[in-house]
């Protein structure tokens, strides 16, 4: 299958929050009970890098990252949101996205990568490990799911970590 990967765009938004909403469907792919508008999404992700995957134009997924901490000390610290519309599962959509977020976030001189994915999610939880992230262990009973078939029923999350080899290395 032939994909570019590309910056997001702002006009990108609408494509971006039905695979985001796609994958809040799922229940199994964030405690967040729906999508915010562009202006609180926008706020809450850096403004670079944001990837969007197009297969014939059409958005098959996205990933951005946002700040773990408003701290300076952990400004190379971010966490990892990366979606891929259902339809474009297992077809290296997700690899291609997250190859691409790692070689952008050292470019912009990020040293680490987090990643909080539900364990029952075992195919986010491979393409991570694929891409060097391993696990540092498992949350219990981190949150409370809001909404869906989950409502009140706690969630554990599996908290997994890629360290830059050429980024914050001194």
């Amino acid at each position: 299958m032939e994909y570019l990967v590309e910056p997001m765009k702002p006009e990108d938004w609408e494509r971006v929050r039905a695979i985001y909403l796609e994958g809040i469907a799922t229940g199994n792919a964030t405690f967040e009970p729906g999508a915010p508008d562009w202006e609180k999404w926008d706020s809450n992700h850096l403004a670079e890098p944001r990837l969007v995957v197009r297969v014939k134009g059409h958005i098959a997924g996205w990933a951005a990252l946002s700040q773990v901490s408003a701290r300076r000390v952990y400004a190379g610290v971010t966490e990892v949101s990366i979606y891929v519309e259902s339809r474009f599962h297992g077809q290296g959509i997700g690899d291609a996205l997250l190859t691409a977020l790692i070689d952008a976030s050292e470019k912009a001189g990020l040293w680490t990568l987090q990643a909080g994915i539900f364990p029952e999610n075992t195919a986010s939880i491979e393409l991570h490990k694929k891409h060097g992230f391993r696990v540092l262990g498992l949350r219990e009973k981190v949150g409370k799911m809001t909404f869906g078939e989950l409502k009140g029923k706690w969630r554990d999350v599996v908290l997994m970590e890629r360290r830059s080899k050429v980024v914050g290395i001194d």
